[in-house]
């Protein structure tokens, strides 16, 4: 079995078929999905799905990205009693992105830590989003009042000496579709020398559909002449592991075992 550590079945591009799209995910092995919230209103979409699937591996994480710092107020209360219900296993997305904004750093920063605020005290992981930001991430998760803080890096795509820093930190990296067709000399020296205990797989769905299934002219025709590429889901994870398992010379149920085990461990899935 697979887990899905970064899903957004909790967005517009699944409001009509997140139920099937489940299904089809249970269906592949996928059997446990984790829902991740980018503001209020999808944070709270995540925890309504998940707890449709009371029975199920079907989990939340609530925060406010950084892109959307300057949409919505973030209200500390609000978030901290959210973040306390059991179906949420996680805070996050959060962090800081530089590629969409710069001019809102303060402002991201101030929103990141007040998020890690919750995720000490809850004693929950956070999952971060860095986007030409590692520097100033790693500044904020080097402070003493975030020691034994634990997550990961989501969407990772840095360099080895990278990595090592979050690595050293006691973060897990978690690696998307893209590692199928965007693999760069550095990139692919970074993946061989992250040891497979520190990772996990995600889809980051709807976003970065992951190969044979980015190239399928039929999903692409099916969705139309405006999509803006193949909308990814759950189901499509099992390429992000067989990438893995090739980049390193693994089997495919190495990577299925260690990347499923380090994330029921990292979020106290049972």
């Amino acid at each position: 079995m697979y887990i899905d550590t970064h899903a957004h079945l909790n967005f517009n591009a699944f409001k009509d078929d997140y139920k099937d799209t489940i299904k089809r995910a249970f269906d592949a092995e996928i059997k446990g999905i984790i829902n991740i919230g980018s503001n209020w209103e999808t944070s709270e979409k995540a925890i309504k799905i998940a707890y449709e699937y009371k029975n199920d591996m079907i989990f939340a994480a609530i925060g406010l990205h950084p892109i959307h710092v300057k949409d919505e107020e973030f209200d500390l209360n609000k978030y901290s009693e959210l973040a306390k219900d059991p179906k949420v296993v996680a805070l996050g997305e959060t962090g800081i992105d530089l590629f969409h904004d710069k001019n809102s750093i303060d402002l991201q920063i101030k929103v990141f830590q007040k998020i890690l605020k919750i995720a000490k005290k809850v004693n929950k992981p956070v999952i971060i989003h860095s986007r030409e930001a590692d520097d100033e991430v790693l500044k904020i998760l080097l402070q003493q009042k975030y020691k034994n803080l634990h997550g990961v890096l989501h969407c990772f795509g840095r360099n080895k000496e990278t990595a090592k820093k979050f690595l050293n930190l006691g973060f897990l990296l978690s690696f998307t579709g893209n590692i199928t067709y965007h693999l760069t000399p550095e990139r692919e020296e970074m993946l061989k020398y992250a040891p497979l205990e520190k990772i996990m797989v995600e889809t980051d769905c709807p976003y970065l559909a992951p190969e044979p299934y980015r190239s399928d002219r039929t999903l692409r025709q099916a969705q139309g002449p405006h999509a803006k590429g193949v909308r990814n889901e759950p189901a499509y994870v099992v390429e992000v592991a067989k990438k893995i398992a090739e980049i390193k010379n693994i089997s495919l149920e190495e990577v299925e075992k260690t990347t499923t085990k380090n994330a029921k461990k990292l979020f106290k899935i049972k």
